[in-house]
């Protein structure tokens, strides 16, 4: 028995649970082949892994990502 609240779900708050769900998928990915390279003696490429660059741009997607998942929020607090 479905109920009328599954019918009628926000697209942003569902757009914004995936990007979060692949954000999270995306950094553990990174750990893990951090821990491969270093193990493998790639010390190299573990450490362009721990490059400012990469996490700066991983920050600003998460804060894009935490900012539309709180204004979906608010959206769906409103109705």
């Amino acid at each position: 028995m479905k109920s009328n609240h599954e019918k009628n779900q926000n697209p942003l708050l569902i757009l914004t649970g995936r990007g979060l769900k692949f954000l999270v998928w995306a950094l553990a990915g990174f750990a893990i082949a951090f821990v491969v390279f270093h193990v493998f003696g790639a010390s190299s490429l573990a450490q362009g892994l721990l490059s400012a660059d990469i996490w700066i741009w991983f920050l600003r997607i998460a804060v894009s990502l935490f900012c539309l998942f709180a204004i979906a929020m608010i959206f769906e607090s409103w109705r």
